[in-house]
């Protein structure tokens, strides 16, 4: 069987409140939050159609009164997200079991240069397709299409988590099967990754 993991908030911690709690008093927080992370421009990044300034500038036309506090969150972003020590266990326990074991994330290029040690699952995966090399993002059936054709498996033959209901819908249409995930520790998902292949 197939196992294909979203990253952020499944294989990565990503808590964007508290990254932003910790630099600007509530208010301002809300404000960066709405320009930046509630903001659809976001998936540009992920897309990497544009420059990080194009998008910058996207945001900062959100809310122009924050654009120190906008370009300094991005300036700092490598500190957002933080490693799971049980992301490799689960993984080898995966292969071990007979599995191949991939990746498909919505993730940007900036991220991975400024937050490499993060990723430090990946070289232990078969392999996996980040959006912005693509050009193409969850949960659009595309990159769904694109994960299966680069290494040889149908749908059908996988199982998908993610923490978005939105990706986990886009998944369903492509006949994957599939796990919501909600937070749960790892052995659970693990437990629940074995029950869904039989």
């Amino acid at each position: 069987m197939n196992v294909v993991f979203d990253i952020g908030a499944v294989l990565v911690h990503f808590d964007w409140d508290g990254f932003v709690g910790q630099m600007f008093d509530k208010p301002t927080a809300d404000a960066v939050t709405r320009a930046m992370w509630h903001n659809p421009d976001w998936s540009e990044f992920d897309k990497a159609l544009l420059t990080d300034e194009e998008i910058l500038k996207k945001f900062i036309a959100k809310e122009p009164d924050c654009e120190k506090e906008i370009r300094l969150t991005f300036a700092r972003l490598g500190s957002c997200p933080t490693r799971k020590a049980g992301a490799i266990p689960l993984i080898e326990r995966l292969k071990s079991a007979g599995n191949k074991v991939y990746y498909l994330s919505n993730y940007f290029e900036y991220l991975m240069h400024v937050a490499p040690e993060v990723l430090d699952f990946i070289p232990h995966m078969d392999g996996g397709v980040f959006s912005c090399f693509v050009h193409e993002i969850k949960p659009d059936a595309a990159i769904f299409n694109i994960l299966c054709q680069k290494y040889g498996f149908k749908p059908s033959d996988a199982v998908f988590i993610d923490d978005s209901a939105k990706n986990i819908e886009g998944a369903k249409a492509c006949g994957f099967r599939t796990i919501h995930y909600t937070g749960q520790d790892f052995d659970s998902l693990y437990d629940e990754i074995v029950h869904i292949m039989h």
